[in-house]
């Protein structure tokens, strides 16, 4: 399933149970070119990246929601004021994990939100950490309570993070939201990993929900040792006179060397 041009709002929410989207975190222009030229519909990027006029040169159809941590970025009203140029610079929605009147400020301005429940990271003390929300029954109601309430704040998508597949599943059933699932099982719309964790270039622990694919961190210790090897046998025929040698140099025929010398002399 493609759309003739960008992805849409529209397009979304009329794949919701035909379509499995992919989506991921990206973090450089050439992380966007090859999730575009992979077939990863739907892209997590840092708001300067929208800014970035080359972001829609190298990913024309992504369908892009900026995000950053409520707290870098303020208020309802700094919110907005954020927001807005990235809307009209091409973001296709923003994330928002600030308060649901923020959700619903955003909202009735015409701008596209995608929430976020289950664990949200900037908010775990409220869930106990770092852990799955929603294997008790308490903790399933809340997240259906956030999902609810992002709903009718006018949200049309959350992010639903580490919540069990089952929940998720029953969540789906009952709401109009599109889910965009991070380690919530297949029944969201969308499948959410971070490109570090997919390239295997985290460092540090990988979240249970993510499948590594590459091992960026091996190939990158690998150049690295070439770069050192590289520079190293540059210094040492720097040290020892082997460069430059003849074929890297220009050289001035001897006449014009001479004359230049006798030019000097005179000075």
């Amino acid at each position: 399933m493609t759309p003739s041009s960008r992805w849409t709002v529209a397009d979304l929410r009329a794949a919701r149970g035909t379509h499995q989207f992919a989506m991921l975190r990206v973090e450089t222009l050439e992380e966007a070119q090859a999730a575009e030229e992979a077939g990863v519909e739907l892209l997590s990027v840092p708001p300067a990246m929208i800014l970035d006029r080359r972001f829609r040169e190298v990913a024309p159809k992504a369908f892009a929601f900026p995000g950053d941590n409520f707290f870098e970025i303020g208020d309802t009203s700094d919110f907005l004021r954020w927001a807005f140029p990235l809307y009209k610079a091409g973001a296709d929605a923003v994330y928002c994990s600030g308060s649901l009147r923020t959700v619903r400020a955003l909202s009735e301005n015409g701008i596209p939100v995608c929430g976020h429940v289950g664990l949200v990271p900037s908010k775990r003390t409220w869930t106990g950490g770092f852990k799955a929300v929603g294997k008790t029954l308490d903790t399933a109601k809340l997240v259906w309570e956030q999902c609810k309430a992002q709903e009718e704040a006018g949200a049309f998508a959350v992010e639903i993070e580490v919540v069990p597949k089952q929940i998720n599943e029953a969540i789906a059933e009952r709401t109009s939201l599109f889910l965009v699932s991070m380690g919530g099982g297949a029944k969201g719309h969308a499948q959410y990993l971070f490109t570090d964790d997919v390239l295997g270039q985290t460092e540090g622990r990988v979240p249970r929900h993510a499948k590594v694919y590459a091992d960026f961190r091996a190939e990158r210790a690998r150049l690295q040792e070439k770069r050192v090897a590289a520079m190293r046998a540059f210094a040492e025929d720097v040290h020892g006179g082997a460069y430059p040698s003849a074929e890297y140099l220009v050289s001035a025929q001897d006449e014009v060397v001479a004359e230049f010398r006798d030019w000097l002399s005179k000075q």
